[in-house]
């Protein structure tokens, strides 16, 4: 089986990272294929809560090209699953001013199954962004 590993490159470079979360999700039909074959962004994606559970929002699927007309929606909103207890923690800290909660990486498990890490964020102003421009180029240039 293929090793599928699809990160978020924006994140950390828009975003400070704090606590990282492991989430299934909740996918129809066709979605887990297309999933399998690679086409998925995860750059302009996002968490939010709707009723005390979990969505992600803008991740978009490619259709599947074998699909036929029960082929998937591709940048519906898909429920996250998480236990109550970090669902909880999660939905303090959001409500605190500047923090969100953004995709990282989606994977699949051991036994197959999608799993979309996640991460409690607060947006980097532009001084940060520079300063880790300013880290990166310096890394390279010791290489």
């Amino acid at each position: 089986m293929d090793k599928i590993n699809i990160k978020n490159k924006k994140a950390r470079f828009e975003y400070i990272l704090f606590d990282t979360y492991v989430a299934g999700i909740q996918l129809n039909g066709t979605e887990i294929k297309s999933i399998r074959q690679g086409k998925v962004s995860l750059a302009e994606s996002y968490c939010a809560f709707e009723n005390e559970e979990l969505f992600v929002k803008n991740m978009n699927i490619a259709e599947y090209s074998h699909g036929n007309i029960f082929n998937h929606e591709p940048n519906r909103p898909r429920k996250l699953l998480l236990n109550r207890k970090e669902l909880r923690k999660l939905h303090i800290k959001v409500k605190e001013k500047g923090f969100s909660i953004i995709a990282v990486r989606l994977f699949l498990s051991q036994r197959g199954l999608a799993k979309l890490e996640i991460a409690l964020a607060k947006g980097k102003k532009l001084y940060d962004k520079r300063e880790s421009i300013k880290e990166r180029d310096l890394s390279r240039s010791v290489e």
